[in-house]
């Protein structure tokens, strides 16, 4: 568990992938991979998820700086759901101590979604080890500032609100990984799918 708790760090950006279909959510996914962003993860809001997750376990199954989890997990039913499919982590928009137990069962991770001191202290001696700031966009990157005054050590991904022009910001403030979602996939309709590896390799290096 420690490796991909660590692989996920080194690879800071999450691209949180809200597909039309899971074919969609795969090219999306493997474009951004091409543009650098190794953190695939795939909501539940886009239909058929698991076969997405299925799909992209099997292209990347001999690639271990990928690593591909689940998002929008809001009950223990698409938790399971998400781990039969091989996801890696979980990330929901609020925390959930039952998701939690269920993801420490399978020893993959569970991101519960807080917005509070006492939803992160709760989530943090639930056993999550990143905790993610939602909604990142009303928060702020001073947020994550203000939390790790009293709690320095808590890991914090801002997801929801990380543009370009604002990510090395949230970085400075201190996030220990961010999700980057829309951002990724808006020129999809348009210009295409090189349209996302293109829009991932301008967010990694707004990174540096």
């Amino acid at each position: 568990m420690v490796n991909v708790l660590e692989q996920l760090k080194d690879n800071y950006i999450f691209a949180v992938i809200r597909g039309v279909s899971a074919e969609d959510a795969v090219e999306i996914s493997k474009h951004s991979i091409l543009g650098g962003v190794k953190n695939i993860e795939v909501t539940y809001t886009t239909p058929d998820a698991s076969k997405a997750i299925l799909e992209l376990k099997k292209i990347y199954s001999n690639n271990t700086e990928i690593v591909i989890g689940a998002g929008t997990i809001m009950n223990v039913e698409l938790a399971k759901e998400a781990i039969s499919s091989g996801a890696e982590f979980l990330v929901s928009p609020h925390y959930d101590p039952s998701i939690q137990e269920l993801a420490e069962d399978a020893h993959i991770y569970y991101f519960p979604g807080c917005a509070t001191t006492t939803e992160i202290v709760r989530a943090m001696n639930g056993g999550a080890k990143i905790i993610k700031l939602f909604p990142g966009g009303t928060l702020g990157p001073s947020f994550i500032k203000d939390i790790h005054g009293p709690i320095p050590n808590v890991d914090l991904m801002p997801s929801g609100g990380v543009s370009l022009s604002n990510i090395k910001e949230w970085k400075d403030k201190g996030a220990i990984a961010v999700g980057v979602g829309s951002a990724l996939s808006a020129k999809v309709a348009s210009e295409g799918y090189e349209s996302v590896t293109n829009i991932a390799k301008e967010f990694v290096q707004a990174l540096n």
